[in-house]
């Protein structure tokens, strides 16, 4: 592993007006690793990856990708260059069927369309059901579908880091299991993974690289292993 972070954050400060949503925090991503961002509902972790895509202002603070300063770029901008977010709530559009969700992933790419459906047909040894539902509405999918369709049409995209915020959320346990070993199957594909969650628990088992955060601060950060094991982590997420 590089010594030296694909992406750095540093002193990233949001506001909402009045309000101090994250509070000067600084991280990394290494290649290759999966790193989490763990916390309790309204910690601000939502807010940082929005940060991240150029989605929410930043009151303060740089964000480095791949030694290039990416800190005021536009959302397509920062998708072009490599940096994808798969968004909370899964965001699939409804209306669409399967394949056109996908094909829209690929809006920022400039390859045609030889590359492009080579890399559906990955998506689809990814995600079986995806291919067999290719031609059917998303919005007939399941919740855990959806959320499988949208980490595919992230990855159409090409991603070096893909973001996920909340991937678990409102999902059955069992698919729970499913996602998260899609996630660790991919990172072991090469692709680097920011994993935003609530299920603490989960997150820190696939987790390299590990931070905490509390009312916008960010007040522990070790391995994922060392996390699952830190007492006060434990205590404040784990029912122990």
């Amino acid at each position: 592993m590089s010594a030296t972070p694909l992406l750095k954050v540093e002193g990233l400060k949001v506001s909402f007006g009045h309000v101090e949503a994250v509070k000067g925090i600084d991280f990394e991503l290494h290649e290759g690793q999966i790193t989490t961002l763990v916390g309790a509902n309204g910690a601000g972790k939502s807010t940082t990856l929005l940060a991240l895509s150029g989605l929410v202002k930043k009151a303060a603070g740089r964000v480095m990708f791949d030694d290039r300063d990416i800190t005021g770029l536009a959302p397509h901008k920062i998708v072009s260059g490599g940096v994808v977010q798969v968004a909370e709530g899964r965001a699939t559009l409804t209306t669409l069927t399967v394949r056109e969700n996908l094909e829209l992933g690929a809006y920022t790419r400039r390859d045609g369309t030889a590359a492009r459906a080579q890399d559906m047909e990955q998506i689809f040894t990814l995600f079986p059901v995806l291919k067999e539902r290719s031609e059917g509405l998303a919005g007939n999918l399941s919740g855990g579908e959806q959320q499988m369709l949208a980490i595919g049409r992230a990855m159409m995209a090409r991603p070096r880091v893909l973001l996920l915020d909340e991937p678990s959320m409102g999902l059955a346990p069992i698919i729970v299991q499913d996602i998260f070993r899609t996630l660790r199957e991919i990172n072991q594909q090469g692709l680097t993974i920011f994993l935003v969650e609530q299920n603490v628990r989960q997150a820190l088992k696939i987790a390299d690289r590990a931070y905490v955060i509390e009312t916008g601060s960010i007040v522990l950060h070790g391995t994922g292993r060392e996390l699952l094991g830190d007492p006060k982590v434990q205590d404040a997420y784990l029912g122990h």
